[in-house]
């Protein structure tokens, strides 16, 4: 999670991956079930015109990018919206970005590191969690693996540690 000028923390939903067409859409890597419901991004800087999933991505429209060279010129660009933004979370629900940089131990207390990544490769989340020497290792991000988790830290049961 990043911040926005005031400070505020901010989610990436997107990135501009390249331009599509010569009207000035761009194809997008969406990070968020959809993003059609919000209208901001990047504090005002974008505002979407419209959003549609097909199969090689989504297509946006911005209503600041009236052509395929402002298109191409916003290619790498983060779309951030404010963390406060997003829906509220049911129970046992969490947004990748609220994990990223948590402190990771084991049931005792003994410190293991911090979560770096949050990868999903089709059978659910995996954290990867940087020990202090810089050696990286993954866990599930089942219950058996991290059996406690809150806004403060993440408790790994030592048998899936490397």
């Amino acid at each position: 999670m990043s911040g926005d000028a005031d400070g505020a923390p901010t989610v990436t939903l997107a990135v501009v991956v390249g331009a599509h067409g010569i009207h000035g859409q761009v194809r997008l890597k969406v990070f968020a079930d959809d993003i059609a419901g919000y209208r901001r991004f990047n504090g005002g800087a974008l505002t979407l015109k419209s959003a549609q999933a097909g199969p090689h991505g989504t297509i946006a429209r911005f209503a600041e990018v009236p052509d395929r060279t402002a298109a191409e010129a916003l290619r790498g660009t983060e779309l951030t919206v404010p963390r406060s933004a997003l829906p509220p979370l049911g129970e046992g629900e969490y947004y990748h970005a609220d994990l990223i940089g948590l402190p990771v131990e084991t049931p005792e207390g003994e410190t293991l590191g911090r979560v770096v990544l949050v990868e999903n490769f089709g059978a659910g989340d995996v954290i990867e969690i940087e020990r202090p020497t810089g050696k990286r290792f993954m866990v599930p991000m089942r219950p058996e693996a991290v059996p406690d988790w809150s806004p403060e830290r993440l408790v790994v049961d030592p048998a899936f540690v490397e």
